[in-house]
């Protein structure tokens, strides 16, 4: 019998979780009825996606 570690799988469920708010900011960029509101949507999607790609690599084993 070999000894087994269990390791959490919080980083790619906070990845994943990200990845869908990067994905509303990027329907917002594209879909926004005015210049500021697609400028919230990219900026929404970039910081959404920056944080997604910290919380895989901070929780990576």
């Amino acid at each position: 019998m070999t000894a087994g570690s269990v390791t959490s799988d919080k980083g790619i469920g906070l990845g994943m979780a990200f990845a869908a708010l990067t994905l509303i900011g990027a329907v917002v960029m594209y879909a926004g009825d005015t210049q500021l509101l697609r400028a919230w949507g990219f900026g929404a999607a970039m910081i959404a996606s920056i944080i997604g790609v910290v919380a895989i690599h901070l929780f990576w084993d």
